[in-house]
């Protein structure tokens, strides 16, 4: 196993809009005031489009309860894959648009602002994945759908945190894979089916690598029988294993899950409490899943400035005015596309509607 540090001329993060930080809160139980009205007016519109409106569990509550369809990466590519609309308006960030557009090519895909970006798809470039491949002859590239559509005219497969353990599992055990960009989440594919031969590349999501193995032991210690869900991408996550291991954390209540899989375990968890380990957004599902259990995040701050540029206002004006169309180069397209169908023939959605 190798870890490849990620250069420094990566493509730029972009950054959030100024304006958007009444909404880095974790204010995912109530709805904001004047949200029935404000509702009105964005499905109205997206009738009049003929638009889907598919939102990520990071987003704000108010966008995710307007939304037609909430889910994780894997079950919102599915979703656009065979949507019957003409219009899509991905509530997410650019990665995910440009997915939905690659699924689409025929559809027109719209997102709230093109500069939602992504610290973690900005961690790795198409240039540097070919430089990686050439270290590497006969290696699979597997890259988590959290790219550009440029890296992913590059891979073999695609993953999401939901079926990474399994799209590896699918890649003959003598075979190396090249890993890119999560880390952590590469760690706990190649820790998962005890592989060597997984290369990570040493891309990281800035919130969740925030995500400390202090706080998580804090919160533990304060809250005794709580479970713990951990997203993989969080930096927490391999020592939140290791401390289980030696009997520090709850080894029957602490475990490593997506965002997908997280809403199933809510449904049917027996305890009062729950730790959360991932972006504060995904909260807002997992009460709703399950009203009886206290669900609490592991770290109050972890909240994407990127996911939060989707604004109630934007949203609405993104489907009167057809605004922020994504387009991706159909070169490009066909070469992403085929990696991204195989990834979505592989494992369960995780959504709710």
């Amino acid at each position: 196993m190798t870890t490849t540090p990620s250069a420094t001329g990566s493509a730029p993060t972009r950054s959030p809009l100024p304006g958007c930080a009444d909404l880095l809160t974790d204010d995912t139980t109530d709805r904001t005031a004047g949200f029935d009205e404000w509702a009105d007016q964005v499905r109205t519109a997206a009738r009049a489009q003929n638009a889907v409106i598919l939102a990520h569990n990071y987003q704000h509550p108010d966008i995710q309860d307007v939304a037609d369809h909430v889910g994780d990466s894997l079950a919102l590519s599915r979703i656009a894959a065979r949507t019957d609309s003409s219009t899509i308006v991905l509530a997410g960030v650019h990665f995910m648009a440009e997915t939905a557009k690659i699924l689409s090519p025929d559809k027109r895909v719209l997102i709230p602002d093109a500069r939602a970006g992504c610290s973690l798809a900005d961690c790795i470039t198409a240039e540097q994945v070919r430089d990686w491949r050439a270290q590497y002859p006969g290696a699979v590239v597997v890259s988590y759908v959290n790219t550009t559509a440029a890296v992913k005219a590059e891979s073999d497969i695609c993953c999401t945190s939901s079926n990474a353990v399994e799209v590896v599992r699918s890649i003959p055990s003598a075979t190396d894979v090249l890993f890119c960009p999560d880390q952590f989440l590469g760690a706990h594919v190649r820790r998962t089916l005890h592989r060597d031969n997984v290369h990570t590349w040493m891309g990281e999501c800035h919130v969740h690598a925030d995500i400390s193995p202090d706080s998580l032991i804090e919160r533990v210690h304060a809250n005794p029988g709580a479970d713990l869900f951990v997203h993989p991408e969080c930096g927490c996550t391999t020592s939140a294993l290791w401390l289980a291991g030696r009997g520090e954390l709850p080894a029957e209540r602490t475990h490593i899950l997506s965002t997908g899989q997280m809403l199933t375990a809510a449904r049917t968890t027996g305890a009062s409490t729950v730790l959360v380990a991932t972006e504060v957004g995904m909260l807002h599902q997992l009460r709703q899943a399950n009203p009886r259990a206290s669900f609490q995040p592991v770290n109050a701050g972890a909240i994407c400035p990127f996911m939060r540029m989707t604004t109630r206002d934007k949203l609405l004006r993104c489907l009167q005015e057809g605004r922020d169309e994504v387009l991706v180069d159909p070169v490009i397209a066909a070469r992403a596309r085929l990696a991204v169908e195989r990834m979505i023939a592989i494992g369960s959605t995780g959504g709710r509607r």
